[in-house]
């Protein structure tokens, strides 16, 4: 009996161990949990696979943090921060520009970068919400062999006679990038105010060189100049700046009256549940290293003072920037200009 008795302490002992050890090794293996959870960030970007690549993989490489990638339209990943504003599930908005999203600003969490000192004046992050980190300007792109002697430095240059039927335009109504064209054109031409009489004045003339003809669609504009199809499109930089690295006969144009520099943003989601690895993140994509990557290996504009070019980039100190723009201004009023716009399109047919 006493030996069934102390069987029996002996089994229920080790049982007792048995079951320690076990709940023990259920906290131990959720430590891990809590570490990989902290070791995650979730981003909403409508930028190029290149430059989400060339940012997002380093990154994951330099900090060991995880980044869940969701990569849609501007307007899609917009929409869906603002759908999950009671429960965000991403951490970062990487899209738009203060311009499109100030209407929005409740959306984001108040952040300025330790980098922003080291950002070009025009580009500092004023506004607390929206940090801007890299551009697109609008440029034309030029067919060497097609344009001879012939000058095209701006937008002065479009109404030369022989440019007739060969200036490739998107339709600004519908393109983004066609819009910016328009704008910027209406901003150099008009001194600086895009509603006065000399703007429309000009896209008068401009648009009776295009004959009434334009684009469907914004990639029409660029494959048409390379292809030989026309001499001269408006349109940004970064495929124009693809063409000239791929080795097709074109060159890329800043207009001599003053390009359109719209900065792209970044932004932390407000109540995100990364916060310190979203600024992180922030920090990162304006530090030496990216800003230096991205202006040296591909084609968007760095915006960090002195970041490296490569060969194929016209450097910053060679482009003049539009005079007087408001992007805030202009996204505020984009009916307007469209509206103006189709009005002074129909008189030209």
């Amino acid at each position: 009996m006493k030996k069934s008795v102390a069987f029996l302490a002996t089994a229920l002992l080790s049982l007792s161990m048995l079951f320690s050890g076990c709940g023990g090794g259920d906290k131990k293996a959720e430590a891990p949990k809590a570490d990989n959870a902290a070791k995650e960030l979730t981003v909403y970007t409508a930028r190029a696979e290149s430059l989400n690549n060339a940012v997002i993989k380093n990154f994951e490489k330099d900090t060991g943090i995880k980044v869940n990638v969701v990569v849609a339209g501007t307007g899609e990943v917009v929409k869906r921060v603002a759908s999950e504003k009671a429960n965000p599930l991403g951490d970062i908005l990487w899209a738009g520009s203060e311009a499109m999203l100030a209407s929005k600003k409740e959306l984001f969490q108040e952040y300025v970068s330790k980098e922003d000192p080291n950002m070009m004046d025009e580009f500092r992050n004023t506004t607390k919400f929206f940090t801007p980190a890299f551009s697109d300007p609008t440029v034309m792109v030029v067919n060497k062999k097609m344009k001879g002697d012939m000058k095209i430095e701006g937008f002065a240059d479009l109404l030369n006679p022989a440019l007739k039927d060969k200036i490739a335009f998107g339709d600004p109504v519908n393109s983004s990038s066609a819009f910016q064209s328009l704008v910027v054109m209406l901003y150099d031409m008009g001194n600086g105010d895009p509603f006065s009489k000399e703007a429309w004045d000009y896209c008068d003339k401009f648009l009776k060189q295009l004959n009434g003809k334009m684009m469907n669609s914004s990639s029409q504009v660029y494959k048409g100049v390379a292809g030989g199809e026309y001499i001269v499109g408006l349109t940004w930089e970064d495929p124009a700046a693809t063409l000239v690295k791929s080795g097709a006969p074109v060159e890329v144009v800043f207009p001599k009256e003053g390009a359109l520099y719209a900065p792209q943003s970044v932004q932390i989601i407000k109540n995100c549940k990364h916060p310190e690895n979203a600024k992180k993140f922030v920090d990162y994509m304006l530090s030496e290293k990216i800003q230096n990557l991205v202006g040296t290996t591909l084609t968007v504009r760095p915006l960090r003072k002195n970041a490296k070019l490569a060969d194929y980039m016209t450097p910053s100190s060679k482009i003049k920037i539009a005079p007087k723009f408001n992007e805030k201004w202009v996204s505020e009023n984009k009916d307007k200009f469209t509206k103006e716009f189709t009005k002074h399109l129909e008189k030209s047919m």
